[in-house]
């Protein structure tokens, strides 16, 4: 294990409520090809903090990397519709764009 998640793992120890650190953790299980980890701490991030818009952003790609179209389709929609409520209009952007990219390469099936 990395001595980052390590790490990650003990600040969410001291702040388990803490939606970045979570996240980070996802990131780094992603990063280090464990899909299944970063795939439950994603999941855990919708239902304990729907509104940490950026989940919506890479769980949609790691859905899409898993061949799982239909679930990141409909992630990036969920996300699209919070970054609106938000009124982030970076994150709104980037999964606006990230939607449009897997239609098209779906449409190239």
């Amino acid at each position: 294990m990395s001595t980052r998640i390590e790490q990650l793992n003990i600040f969410l120890s001291e702040s388990p409520n803490d939606p970045f650190l979570h996240y980070a953790l996802a990131q780094e299980y992603h990063k280090h090809g464990d899909e299944k980890a970063a795939l439950e701490k994603y999941e855990y991030l919708l239902e304990a903090h729907p509104k940490y818009v950026a989940t919506y952003y890479h769980l949609g790609a790691l859905l899409s990397k898993m061949r799982q179209k239909e679930n990141a389709l409909e992630t990036y929609s969920k996300g699209i519709a919070i970054a609106k409520e938000l009124g982030d209009a970076h994150a709104l952007s980037e999964l606006q764009s990230a939607k449009l990219n897997l239609e098209l390469d779906e449409d190239d099936d």
